[in-house]
């Protein structure tokens, strides 16, 4: 196994637990990749990546693999988010009355009844979104998860088609009359990282009624806490991991380490970006590389270290529990984008800030918070300059946001570490600094991702690929990482019968 993020666990884990022996070799001395945390002051513990799990929490991956006995423990983050607005604050919770409540409270019965509405409409096709995640993107297989679906619509498949084919700003439109629960709405579905009005966003909005089957959750302990237990796992299971010394080069037989070590195996699997994987391959063909959706940049994150939690101006309870969304319209998401596409870095760009330390006194002193600030869209390459040069005025710009809707909040800063799309490549190999490896965009989704060839997890020169860079695609799912074992051990067994 080439790279320890949480995916190439996971595949390892089901490869061990079936009875192989497995070995991961990892360069980086932190594994985990983007699901990992470090002492990034002295003695508080910060996530180098992700710090909310969603999908992971649905694929049944941590019961199967009984993570929690290894440690493991989630705190809840309900409500999932607050959207601030001007006077007001929507509070979604995992409990749907409860969110229809504060939509009422702050947009009227129509929206409140209508996001009902849309919720369940929407949840029989999430719920086949999920079943596709549990095997390799065929089209039989993508038939079986969605077939059903079409006969419940009018006019059959066709129906369903467009509407899975339709822009998330399409779809509130067309629900929905207050801007404030549109642009809510549509910060979230942005998180994906496809801008809401492009087609094929409508499953990314739809992805929100995950949240009311089941709270998303913050591993106690950090991300990390995640991958921790995934290493521990492995270990009882007789797999080996190996970091700081990762792979030089590979092919479908055996890995070279950086130290110069020869590993001979039956079936090796690639966890790192598709582009990293080409390049231990030795294939510089760039033709085959452009067809890559690489994409330039996604976003960026502030991690602040403050003596207390923002204090923003419209409170409400539960506020600092899940994400905290500071967007005041859908025009402000459409013109930070726009800046990404002329090559600049946004000039008011909307929020999306989480303060882990709420809920988890385990990761700072009892007088210190961590508070992390997210924000879209950060082109890697800039049209003028680099991110060295704007570091310090990107930094004050975020802080500056989120001290507009909590006063103060400029204040209790007492250090703060600015992750760029160039620090992003540099440290987790996000090539172009796109969290995602690939744009998550119409072209590059389902059997479609990588490139369609390697789209059932055997990659180029007979190398298996899981990771963000493969079907379903970046977050924290684990998902690839197992159906990836699965299609390794199939293979396995059909040539042990040849």
């Amino acid at each position: 196994m080439v790279g320890a993020g949480h995916n190439g666990l996971v595949c390892a884990c089901y490869l061990a637990r079936a009875g192989l022996d497995v070995e991961v070799v990892e360069r980086d001395t932190v594994l985990g990749g983007a699901v990992s945390t470090i002492e990034r002051w002295p003695g508080v513990q910060v996530d180098r990546g992700s710090t909310l799990h969603v999908m992971v929490r649905h694929t049944g991956i941590i019961e199967e693999l009984q993570l929690e006995d290894v440690g493991l423990s989630y705190v809840d983050t309900d409500p999932w988010a607050v959207s601030f607005h001007e006077g007001a604050a929507l509070r979604f919770t995992t409990g749907l009355e409860r969110t229809w409540q504060s939509i009422d409270e702050v947009c009227g019965r129509h929206d409140a009844d209508a996001y009902v509405q849309f919720v369940e409409r929407w949840t029989p096709r999430m719920q086949a979104m999920l079943a596709s995640f549990d095997r390799a993107p065929t089209v039989w297989g993508l038939t079986r998860s969605f077939w059903p679906l079409g006969r419940r619509v009018r006019s059959g498949g066709g129906e369903l088609a467009r509407e899975f084919l339709t822009s998330a700003d399409h779809v509130l439109d067309e629900c929905f009359t207050d801007d404030r629960l549109k642009t809510a709405l549509a910060w979230w579905s942005a998180q994906a990282g496809a801008v809401p009005h492009e087609v094929g966003t409508a499953p990314m909005l739809a992805t929100a009624v995950l949240m009311h089957l089941r709270a998303p959750g913050r591993p106690r302990g950090g991300s990390g806490a995640l991958t921790r237990a995934l290493v521990r796992r492995l270990e009882q299971l007789g797999g080996v991991v190996r970091a700081g010394d990762g792979a030089e080069l590979i092919s479908s037989g055996s890995v070279t380490t950086r130290s110069g070590e020869r590993i001979d195996a039956r079936a090796v699997v690639s966890a790192t970006h598709v582009l990293t994987t080409l390049d231990l391959l030795g294939r510089h063909d760039e033709a085959e590389r452009a067809r890559l959706r690489v994409g330039n940049g996604l976003g960026m994150v502030l991690r602040v270290l403050t003596d207390a939690l923002p204090a923003y101006t419209c409170a409400v309870d539960g506020m600092h529990t899940g994400m905290q969304m500071l967007a005041g319209s859908r025009d402000q998401i459409r013109r930070a984008h726009a800046e990404f596409l002329a090559g600049g870095a946004p000039a008011a760009p909307p929020l999306l800030v989480m303060t882990p330390t709420a809920t988890d006194d385990s990761l700072a002193p009892p007088d210190r918070h961590v508070v992390t600030v997210w924000t879209q869209w950060q082109p890697r390459q800039l049209r003028r300059g680099s991110w060295d040069d704007i570091r310090d005025e990107q930094t004050q710009l975020l802080i500056n946001g989120v001290d507009r809707a909590a006063p103060g909040f400029a204040s209790s800063v007492q250090a703060t570490h600015l992750q760029t799309p160039a620090d992003l490549e540099h440290e987790m190999d996000l090539r172009s600094g796109n969290v995602m490896h690939l744009d998550m965009t119409l072209d590059s989704m389902f059997a479609l991702r990588p490139l369609p060839e390697w789209s059932r997890h055997r990659g180029p020169d007979g190398v298996y690929l899981c990771g963000a860079s493969t079907h379903p695609g970046g977050g924290v799912s684990g998902a690839s990482g197992r159906t990836a074992a699965e299609v390794v051990l199939r293979d396995l067994r059909r040539r042990r019968r040849a």
